[in-house]
Parts: structure tokens; sequence; C-alpha cells
């Protein structure tokens, strides 16, 4: 028999939840049936959906080799920092993405991600004690494809984790904006509302009008995973010499795969560099001219216009990420107002 008080990381959870992190390597039936038959809270038979608190004690009356089994975790692989620390306090992180790093692990790349970074450096300075933590992990709460750059957000702890990723989700609390520039002359704001249908194997997205049938668009192949998207494009300044392009400040209003990417290409204003979404003409000047392979995007500035719950200090909070030196170059020479 084991007991387990709970933490500060952990309460505020249900039981059947906390134990699938902490029990991970158990099957998922054995767990619902260890409910019911093999863990107690507090002295007591506890359901699946009661919430823990601080203090409270589980009883786990299992073997010490099945819990030492179930309750291994991967020993932490060190990861060579990439990123900037943009701002940082007892709660939150934000650092700054370079491009060609993946925020989180995909099939062929599983150690060097910029979640893994975060973690090492957490690590060292003393914020986060793996050894300590059976089921807590910092993370991210928003995600950059691999090659944009700029600022990602983690929670440190438990409760940082969940209102941040809850002030995310919802409306009114953050607003996100990015940099980047586009092949044509945006005059006005764009308020762009559309709808987008992801192709998984190819990882790629279609953009169906507002206007048009999205049931039967031939796009919505099978009728499947269709989202609402909206985003607010400000033109900042044009170049002075051609080809024609427009330095733009994006407002992501809801938060989609390729969202900006394939909603301006939709929009006839396709980022230069993007090998997906863009171009091929104006790729091949960007790449000739600036040595430009990636899709010129950068998540620049956050502003937390309110705070939820334990992170109500955060309330006005602006957090920046200056232009890769490439992406300033780039300003310099081409727009003469910027």
């Amino acid at each position: 028999m084991r007991t387990i008080t709970i933490s500060e990381n952990e309460k505020e959870q249900r039981l059947d939840r906390f134990l699938r992190k902490y029990l991970r390597g158990a099957a998922l039936s054995y767990i619902y049936t260890a409910i019911r038959k093999d863990i107690k809270v507090n002295g007591k038979r506890a359901k699946q959906d009661t919430v823990l608190h601080l203090g409270d004690e589980l009883s786990l009356y299992m073997s010490d080799d099945d819990l030492d089994a179930w309750t291994k975790k991967d020993e932490h692989n060190k990861a060579l920092r990439q990123f900037k620390v943009a701002y940082e306090d007892d709660h939150i992180l934000a650092v700054i993405k370079p491009y060609g790093l993946l925020t989180h692990g995909d099939k062929l790349e599983k150690k060097n991600t910029l979640a893994n970074q975060v973690i090492t450096y957490l690590i060292e300075t003393g914020s986060y004690n793996p050894r300590v933590e059976r089921t807590f992990t910092p993370s991210p709460v928003n995600r950059l494809d691999r090659n944009t750059t700029g600022l990602v957000l983690f929670g440190k702890d438990i409760e940082a984790l969940r209102d941040l990723t809850y002030m995310i989700r919802e409306h009114g609390y953050i607003d996100k904006y990015y940099n980047t520039i586009v092949k044509g002359h945006v005059k006005d704001a764009l308020v762009l509302k559309d709808y987008m249908v992801k192709d998984h194997d190819n990882n790629q997205v279609s953009v169906i009008k507002n206007h048009e049938n999205v049931a039967n668009n031939p796009k919505n192949k099978g009728g499947g995973d269709v989202k609402y998207m909206e985003t607010i494009a400000r033109p900042i300044a044009y170049s002075n010499i051609m080809p024609e392009l427009t330095l733009l400040e994006v407002l992501l209003v809801t938060g989609r795969t390729h969202q900006i990417r394939s909603h301006l290409q939709s929009a006839g204003y396709p980022i230069i560099g993007d090998s997906k979404y863009g171009e091929r003409n104006i790729n091949a000047w960007a790449e000739e001219n600036y040595d430009l392979t990636t899709q010129l995007l950068h998540a620049r500035r956050i502003h937390i216009k309110k705070g939820y719950k334990s992170l109500q200090y955060l309330e006005g909070k602006i957090i920046e990420a200056p232009l890769t030196a490439q992406f300033d170059d780039i300003c310099k020479e081409r727009f003469s107002n910027v």
C-alpha cells in the first residue's frame, strides 16, 4: 500500500485524471477498476469524478512492484537552449522561439523541441523539479509552426497553466499580434471571416469563404473538420521599390492550424517565403535576395487585456519579441517608413 498527499500542483483535479497521469504505465481499464476496489481518498471510497484538494490523502492498495512499474517517469533529456526569455515571473514564462524549432515533438523529433528546452531551463533555474512532481509538467498554451518565430507562453505551475489555457481559449483575455510581409498592396485593414477544413494527410488547410456553402463545398471532403476562423490584418508600411510588398500587423482572433498563412493567401496576399501557401515567383525572389526559405511570420506581441483567477495581476501586461535579424534587415531595405 502507498499513501500520497496531494500537493499544490496536483490539487483541484478529478481522481481519475490524476491517476491516469500518476499511473501512466497502467491500462485505462485497470485504473477505473482500481478506483472501485483498491483506492481510497481520506480513508473512504471515492468516485472517479471526485475532485482532489490540497492535502487530501490517497491510499493505493497495490503492490510496490506494480506501482514502481506504472509510475516510472521517463528521464528528461536535456536540450540545448535556443530560445530567449521575453518575460518571466513565479507563475508564467514567455519565450521567443526561433525558426526551425518545433513547439512540441512529432514522430521524427522528440528531444530537441521548445517544450523540452524550456523544461531543461526551468530545472536548471530551480523552478521545476521532475523528481518531486508526480503528475505536473510545465507546458505551452499556444503553439507556433516550426518556421514561425516569436512568443510562446508557458504555465510554470498547474494553477497558472489552467488559467492561462482558459485565457488563450476564451475571447477577451489575450490578444496575439503577428508581423508578416505579403505580396501585394493591402490598402485597407482586412477583416477576414471564413471557414477552414484541414487535410490531415498533407497537414494543409483549405479556406472556405464565408458566403460559400460549407457543407457541400468540394474542399470539405466527406463533410469533416470544418472550423470558423477570423483574422484581422492592418497594413503598416509599403515597399518603396518593386516588387510590391506590404508589411502587416495581424491580430489572430481565432487560433487555427496555419490560419494566418492560409487566410492571407486566400485573400490574395500570400506571405513571402511560404512554401506551402505562398507564390512560387515571390518566394524565388525572397530566397535569391534574402536567403529566405520559410514563411516570414513572427509572433510579435501579446497583450493581456485582463487576467483570470490566479493571473489577474497580469491585467494590462504587454509582452514583446523583437523581429528576427533577417526580418529586420528586410524591413530596413524594403520599407522606408519603418
